[in-house]
């Protein structure tokens, strides 16, 4: 049965309904459980879970380009598609083990893209996730690998697959590539994936280098021209920037956690219109984390209130929907045993959702009519297998490191 959510959009106290019937033979009593729709991540990077306590490089970073140059930019680089498997199935199984169905990705792996997205898809499939994927196209390695990350992004949207053109951040991409990404997403009617001043360096070398800031660039490029395009972080932009943004129907997403970790400034929403949704960067599979950080962060940056940020966890739901993509529709659901020490209501949700309701109180999830998780473990898979092959495959690449 479908389930709808309270008059304010927040989780409903399910008390007095029927179970949920899901695979025609599974029962789920929900009596005085909270029963919401499943969660949605609106930009993860799955190529980065085998980095958790990977060796430091030889120089440690002072700034946000050496992390880039040290430590993201050297691990893609020593992917295969065994490592990106394991890195899917890994990623995927925490995104299920907290109420999300839903994944944009934002991929990398240079030296190994061939086949990479039917990999990532395949391996979320099997866990019962939903997912929407691209691959981080950049100038940065040169000739060969930017050609062969355009050869997957066509063939992988040619077969049919829903997807994006992803590219890395401006200063990364030269003209011909960005006017490239334009063209396919123009003949996929797709849209653009990119990483968007992050950094402040982003703005200065795309000023140096194109003569303009990236708003104003990608503006004039056709990045903007699409409303599947989604500009993740604009933390460095200046007031005509987010004028233009306003004017716009793309969306932004915001990734507080990955921004305070890299020092590289808090989101501010001021001049935006209201297309923003939340991501984890890599960071985690957590969504109402990422919700929570949100708020905390926006109590400094733009007095945020609760239920600004719940709309804005649930945003993603909307880009998704008015976009036509597939598997977020109305049977996916999230099944929480919050047990909670004050009386819960509609009335006091915003304070429960910020300070209370936690993805350790996610018992159960279900995705497109399926239970993937029960009694908080997946049903299609095994748990200790993927982790088991999560650990070898880390060890693999953590010995390809810095040589």
């Amino acid at each position: 049965m479908k389930i709808t959510e309270g008059v304010q959009g927040t989780f409903e106290f399910v008390e007095k309904i029927p179970p949920i019937i899901s695979d025609f033979d599974k029962v789920i009593d929900c009596t005085s459980k909270l029963v919401t729709k499943s969660f949605a991540c609106g930009h993860h990077h799955i190529y980065s879970a085998l980095a958790l306590g990977m060796p430091p490089p030889p120089v440690t970073p002072k700034n946000f380009s050496e992390i880039l140059k040290y430590v993201w930019w050297e691990l893609d680089k020593k992917l295969d598609a065994e490592m990106i498997k394991a890195s899917a199935l890994v990623t995927g199984m925490y995104c299920a083990k907290n109420g999300i169905t839903f994944v944009i990705d934002h991929h990398s792996s240079p030296f190994a893209v061939e086949g990479s997205l039917e990999i990532i898809a395949n391996a979320l499939e099997e866990i019962g996730l939903s997912h929407l994927l691209c691959v981080e196209l950049s100038d940065r390695n040169g000739k060969e690998p930017k050609e062969k990350g355009l050869t997957e992004t066509e063939n992988y949207l040619k077969s049919g697959r829903q997807g994006l053109v992803g590219l890395h951040a401006s200063f990364t991409v030269g003209d011909d590539l960005l006017q490239k990404a334009v063209l396919l997403s123009e003949k996929y009617n797709s849209g653009i994936h990119v990483h968007t001043a992050e950094d402040v360096i982003d703005q200065q070398l795309t000023i140096r280098d194109y003569g303009k800031r990236i708003i104003n660039r990608f503006k004039d490029s056709g990045v903007m021209n699409f409303p599947k395009t989604i500009l993740a972080h604009c933390i460095n932009i200046n007031i005509q920037e987010r004028e233009l943004l306003k004017k716009s129907n793309v969306w932004v997403v915001q990734n507080s956690e990955s921004n305070m970790n890299n020092n590289v400034g808090r989101f501010n929403s001021s001049g935006l219109n209201e297309n923003i949704f939340y991501g984890t960067d890599g960071m985690h599979s957590d969504m109402l984390r990422s919700a929570k950080s949100a708020f905390l962060t926006g109590r400094e940056t733009e007095e945020i209130q609760a239920s600004t940020v719940y709309k804005r966890l649930r945003n993603v739901h909307k880009y998704l929907n008015r976009n036509n993509f597939r598997g977020d529709g109305d049977n996916n659901f999230t099944i929480l045993n919050y047990d909670s020490s004050t009386e819960f209501n509609q009335d006091n949700f915003p304070g429960h959702f910020i300070f209370g309701v936690e993805s350790k109180h996610i018992e159960s999830v279900i995705s497109k009519g399926k239970l993937i998780v029960e009694n908080k473990k997946l049903t299609k898979l095994n748990e200790e297998e993927i982790l088991n092959i999560s650990k070898e495959m880390s060890k693999k690449l953590w010995s390809k490191l810095y040589k």
